[in-house]
């Protein structure tokens, strides 16, 4: 991996766990401890992180906490669009999972005027989102909270979905490719991900078509886990063809 590069997941991995240890960067990345001192200056030099003795820590994540807001707000019209597609699938007396994330949040924002829903999330905002709705019941997980992502992670997420059995997952992702499937930026994500797949009976990935294509550090599995991919249009035709080799339903969000 070349030295851009592996800043590259280095910054996702912060972005996403809100901190890294050198120690873990270092085993990770297989690396010296040196090697990732330098990085981690290379990073705090263009204003991205800010580093402490040991590790480093996402720059403003205080502030992003505080005020209740992701850090990832890119590609957002797609999102709403995306999220106003998903809402099509989501009928009364469902019993939902909506994963955490940018697009599932865009989604919890619209979800009104429900009779009999019950929304299981690990995220703590989308449970703030849904909490005022009368016709909606909102689950929490338990689990290790994540500042970035507002969400709640780790084995014990994980385990809150054993032995239950849902209707419908909405599920996010940080990139989709032919080689590693679905990835994620945070490797304590990857259990939860996998514990919502066995409890849904179908599994919607929402994902905007920046998406398609690229790959995040951790690799959940093939796109066989999903039923429905849910994107905008803006989704090239090459990823099109080799997305419909794994016999995955394309929902396309339009204006």
């Amino acid at each position: 991996m070349l030295p851009n590069q592996r800043r590259e997941k280095i910054l996702e991995l912060i972005r996403e766990d809100g901190h890294a240890k050198v120690l873990d960067l270092s085993s990770i990345f297989k690396v010296t401890e040196v090697t990732i001192r330098q990085d981690l200056e290379k990073l705090e030099n263009e204003g991205s992180i800010t580093r402490e003795h040991g590790g480093a820590y996402l720059k403003n994540m205080d502030l992003n906490v505080r005020n209740f807001s992701l850090q990832n707000q890119d590609n957002l019209a797609e999102k709403v669009m995306i999220a106003r597609k998903a809402l099509e699938f989501i009928e009364d007396g469902d019993t939902i999972i909506l994963d955490s994330g940018s697009t599932t949040t865009e989604l919890a924002k619209i979800m009104t005027g429900y009779r009999n829903l019950t929304v299981i999330t690990n995220a703590l905002n989308i449970g703030l989102i849904l909490g005022a709705e009368p016709g909606i019941n909102v689950i929490l997980t338990g689990g290790e909270f994540k500042a970035p992502t507002l969400s709640l992670t780790g084995q014990k997420a994980a385990d809150f979905f054993q032995n239950l059995h849902v209707d419908k997952l909405f599920l996010a992702t940080a990139g989709v490719s032919l080689k590693s499937g679905l990835t994620y930026p945070g490797i304590s994500d990857i259990c939860v991900k996998r514990a919502m797949i066995e409890s849904a009976n179908v599994t919607y990935l929402l994902a905007d078509s920046s998406k398609i294509g690229k790959n995040a550090f951790a690799s959940l599995g093939a796109l066989s886990l999903i039923n429905y991919l849910i994107t905008d249009s803006g989704i090239r035709n090459e990823d099109i063809e080799w997305l419909k080799s794994y016999e995955v339903e394309f929902v396309l969000a339009e204006k």
